[in-house]
């Protein structure tokens, strides 16, 4: 399996707890350099995947609210966010 279908296939917790890992081995500076270039790969991957998983939760996330009709209908979580 490749490093992006494992990627794919791990949940978001599994991504995130693994960007974590990554950060602190960069933080800590004593990786070689092309270790280094391959974790910050690596990372860069994880941040972009983990982003769009965000994004596609964002997008399921829905609430039931009341139509003109007196109906239920589903409505975008964002309508109700306010600034």
């Amino acid at each position: 399996m490749s490093e992006n279908a494992e990627m794919e296939n791990r949940s978001f917790e599994q991504n995130m707890a693994r960007l974590e890992q990554i950060v602190a081995l960069l933080e800590r500076g004593d990786a070689r350099l092309a270790d280094s270039l391959a974790l910050f790969e690596e990372g860069t991957k994880l941040v972009s995947l983990c982003s769009g998983m965000l994004d596609n939760a964002q997008q399921q996330i829905m609430k039931l609210r009341k139509g003109p009709d007196g109906q239920l209908e589903e409505a975008p979580f964002e309508e109700d966010v306010q600034q």
